[in-house]
């Protein structure tokens, strides 16, 4: 039976000679897979539509074993990511991240927009660091993980100065600090856009400016929460924090 879909290409692995299989996040089943015959042949009708990071609509041949792509047609192709080394490390990550956090099969249309807007976004010249510690936070339920960013997470207290907690799992409040030797000190600013990171619709995104020491405060709470907490030991991370060395250095 053939289906229509609206996807975005998460994972491509070659299989034999002229063939590919295509990890395909879809608003209307979610993560799935789909074998693209052909599609190495550089004058195949799939070998453009099953790029990397390609969103468009895709026309399946679903059946018992792996589904068949038989057509597709690029609605963007995210020129600019493809085109810059440095974006294309962050998109690589979004990608991955959403590979290893989602089930097969298991559709989620929020988390389509999110994973759409995200790549979007960045394609159009938004601060990429910023929109992947958004999608981080984003994708913390996804796994499972509900830090606690509202209130202390030993007193329950809304005020005061707060740090962050791995051990914890969350904000923790200057009355609460000798109950983990470990926190991570956070400026107010850092604080405001872990909660906002966490609970804002990034359909609402205007222009932010965060300085480097905000965003290093950030990367380093982020980082060590799904050290800590998810399991995921991404590729793509290391590639990306590589490049980012690489890029500070210039």
């Amino acid at each position: 039976m053939l289906q229509k879909c609206e996807g975005i290409v998460i994972r491509t692995t070659d299989y034999g000679e002229t063939n590919k299989i295509v990890t395909l996040y879809t608003r209307e089943w979610g993560k799935i897979g789909v074998m693209a015959r052909g599609a190495k042949k550089p004058n195949s009708r799939l070998s453009s539509v099953t790029q990397l990071f390609t969103y468009g609509y895709f026309l399946i041949q679903k059946g018992s074993g792996i589904s068949g792509l038989q057509q597709g047609e690029i609605n963007t192709s995210f020129r600019t990511i493809g085109e810059d080394i440095f974006l294309t490390a962050f998109a690589s990550f979004i990608v991955e991240l959403t590979d290893k956090c989602t089930d097969e099969k298991k559709p989620n249309p929020y988390h389509f927009e999110l994973l759409f807007q995200t790549l979007h976004l960045m394609n159009e010249g938004y601060d990429p660091d910023i929109l992947m510690n958004i999608y981080e936070m984003k994708m913390l339920n996804v796994l499972g993980l509900y830090p606690v960013l509202n209130q202390c997470s030993v007193c329950g207290q809304s005020t005061g100065h707060f740090s962050f907690s791995i051990r914890e799992g969350g904000l923790i409040c200057h009355r609460c600090l000798d109950k983990d030797p470990y926190h991570y000190k956070l400026s107010p600013a850092a604080v405001k856009l872990l909660r906002l990171f966490y609970y804002f619709d990034l359909s609402r995104l205007g222009n932010i400016s965060v300085k480097d020491s905000t965003k290093a405060e950030l990367k380093k709470v982020i980082d060590a929460y799904y050290d800590e907490y998810s399991g995921l030991h991404l590729k793509s991370k290391k590639f990306l924090d590589s490049m980012t060395h690489f890029r500070n250095l210039l």
